[in-house]
């Protein structure tokens, strides 16, 4: 019985003539009928026989196993008379495929080792608990294991070396992986290759990996080719992943999904349109687009290069029920800041998963759309109950940090505290920045403080705190100690540390600053650091300096220094220099009303009144002018107010306040005239 419809001439015709088929014969029906998925006639046909054999009990058992209905598989194995070797791997096997089933399986594998009745291990069985080891990286079962296999001469075959390989690379142990590669034998099994070739990516030691690869390349299938260029782009080395698969291509290896989703990943990692669309060429060209994951892949290839419209195009060919494509445009449009459309497609979602959840909250914050970030937040909350993700909570209180809403931030911190949210680095570094941004620098010293395996990048942020409020002398000394500790400073760390020494007003120590970037730690200078310099020189009626360090920066002048300068002529009340760099900046920045404003207090400092109408009514014709705003946070919201505003719900009784108040005050105005 080869085929279905054989297998059911078959059955009705036994039925038809009274005819009550051997055990053999209604095994291969219920094993013919599990496999084109007739789970219901496989029960009906196991329920009828009057008698069952091993092989059975084990079809019936793999039937349900296949469905994923392993309550059930159990149920039956329970209630098998006899169960062999394959009943127990079966049912194993089950287990270890299936999340979350990991103690049953150990509890089943302890039951075998009891079981009377001659069921011994075999290959496979201590295989499939090998790679049960693997998935819990429990190292101590695993090296157990292998001394079995040693002891029982079970460690020899490219099957087994292969699931040692496996295992021992997931519990981190590499030097274990060469050791059973080498002994192995001298002939390589393409099985045990693979394996290693595999480990090999996965420990980053990619330049063994292609030495492995190549010995013998004439073993090398499409496995060991996806395997390497996975491992090239996984470990960031893209261009390499993309140069391995034109030479796949060059070689005849036929490619397959798992190819062109690790080359599309390149693609997207390289931010390489062009390779981009050669392999799109290709995908159409060997008709492939209809493979969903594959055109997902193309998808998110075209958002990752920020081509939205190619993204668009191929997502519709791709068809709306393609949810790894939804989700790969709500990504793209998250990250371009288009959160309408991202919102619509979010919307269309049946079910949401934390990728696109986490997308509308960083796109959100992208946008500095904060308060649509904290109502994604209760939104979230209400739908999905628990906030366990790190990258939703940075999100969030980086909303906060931007809208220094300090009360949303402690509501934030105090459920983190609540629901146990593991604290790693990224977090931490988070919440000083948010506590600072805030104002509060207490809680942000308080957290920095009970950190004790601290990185560059909290204490980068830690003393960009120190800076912004003024405290330069903590921030040079917690500079010191970074340094002491081992940390290496990079650029962020120099423009903080530039910017205390500016508040400090310190030349000496922010020159000797400056000039370490480059002697000690080999880091260019940015715009940002000269900038700093710049207006350290203005602060400190330094004008003379600060005009022949602008002699030597050797990048071009852009609207940041010359806006640093401007600042510094203001300081020291220079109109003349100030003259000279206005022509420049409003050529970089004509349409920036900030600048014109800048250039308006420069000389209204020096009172050259003519000066300052003649800035002022050349802003008027070159910019459009937005009404000043303020806000504050009040009652989980925030209330913005532009001048005469009457928009608000509570008009009424703010002005009905701010008459009263003015009221006050000119009474108290008179009575101290």
């Amino acid at each position: 019985m080869r085929s279905l419809k054989d297998g059911l001439i078959f059955h009705v015709q036994s039925i038809k003539a009274g005819f009550r088929p051997p055990i053999l014969a209604v095994n291969q029906l219920i094993h013919l009928y599990s496999k084109h998925h007739l789970l219901c006639e496989s029960q009906k046909l196991f329920d009828e026989m009057p008698q069952r054999n091993v092989f059975t009990w084990n079809t019936i058992i793999s039937a349900y196993i296949k469905s994923q209905n392993l309550t059930q598989a159990r149920a039956l194995f329970d209630s098998a008379p006899d169960k062999d070797v394959v009943t127990y791997n079966s049912m194993l096997s089950g287990y270890i495929g299936a999340d979350g089933f990991e103690t049953h399986a150990l509890e089943l594998f302890r039951g075998m080792q009891n079981a009377g009745g001659g069921v011994k291990f075999d290959e496979f069985t201590v295989t499939r608990m090998l790679n049960l080891c693997a998935k819990l990286s429990n190292l101590v079962y695993g090296r157990q294991l292998h001394a079995f296999m040693a002891k029982t001469g079970n460690d020899v075959s490219g099957f087994a070396v292969s699931s040692l390989i496996d295992m021992y690379s997931k519990c981190s142990c590499f030097r274990d992986v060469c050791m059973v590669f080498d002994g192995s034998g001298e002939g390589v099994d393409l099985v045990s290759k693979n394996a290693l070739v595999a480990a090999c990516c996965r420990e980053g030691e990619m330049d063994m990996a292609l030495k492995i690869f190549w010995r013998e390349p004439e073993l090398n299938d499409v496995v060991s080719w996806n395997t390497l260029i996975s491992g090239y782009v996984q470990n960031g080395q893209m261009e390499e992943g993309f140069k391995l698969f034109v030479c796949m291509v060059e070689n005849g290896v036929r490619w397959n999904e798992h190819t062109f989703g690790s080359v599309l990943s390149a693609c997207s990692g390289l931010r390489c349109l062009k390779h981009g669309k050669e392999v799109h060429a290709w995908v159409l060209k060997n008709g492939m687009s209809s493979n969903s994951f594959i055109s997902s892949g193309i998808v998110d290839m075209y958002c990752k290069c920020e081509t939205m419209k190619y993204a668009e195009r191929m997502h519709l060919a791709s068809g709306s029920g393609n949810s790894f494509s939804v989700t790969s445009m709500i990504v793209g449009y998250s990250y371009q800041g288009k959160m309408v459309e991202a919102r619509k497609l979010f919307d269309s979602l049946a079910e949401k998963n934390t990728v696109v959840w986490t997308a509308l909250f960083s796109g959100h914050v992208k946008a500095q759309q904060c308060e649509a970030v904290l109502e994604l937040l209760s939104e979230f909350r209400a739908k999905e109950g628990l906030v366990p993700d790190a990258v939703m909570l940075i999100s969030v209180l980086g909303a906060c940090a931007l809208q220094a809403a300090l009360n949303p931030g402690k509501e934030i911190h105090a459920y983190m505290l609540r629901i146990g949210v593991e604290m790693d680095e990224k977090l931490i570094s988070t919440m000083v920045d948010m506590y600072s941004k805030c104002g509060n620098m207490t809680y942000a010293e308080k957290i920095f403080q009970h950190v004790f395996d601290r990185d560059s990048i909290l204490y980068n942020v830690m003393i960009a705190g120190y800076a912004h409020h003024g405290h330069g002398t903590k921030a040079i000394q917690l500079f010191e100690e970074m340094v002491e500790k081992g940390f290496k400073p990079d650029a962020v760390t120099f423009i903080a540390l530039l910017s205390a020494c500016r508040h400090c007003g310190s030349v000496e120590m922010c020159e000797k600053y400056f000039k370490s970037m480059t002697d000690d730690y080999n880091i260019l200078p940015e715009r940002d650091h000269y900038g700093c310099m710049i207006d350290l020189y203005g602060r400190a009626n330094e004008l003379e300096k600060a005009v022949e360090f602008m002699k030597r920066i050797p990048i071009e002048l852009d609207a940041v220094i010359l806006g640093a300068f401007l600042n510094a002529c203001r300081l020291n009340r220079n109109a003349k220099l100030a003259k000279e760099a206005e022509e420049k900046l409003l050529q970089l920045e004509g349409d920036n009303g900030a600048r014109y404003v800048q250039l308006a207090n420069v000389y209204a400092a020096e009172g050259n009144w003519d000066e300052t109408r003649r800035i002022r009514n050349q802003m008027r014709g070159n910019v459009k002018k937005f009404a000043g705003c303020s806000w504050l946070y009040l009652k989980s919201g925030v209330h913005t107010f532009i001048s005469g505003d009457t928009s608000h719900s509570k008009t009424k009784a703010i002005y009905f306040m701010l008459d009263s108040l003015t009221t006050e005050l000119y009474e108290i105005a008179r009575a101290f005239d």
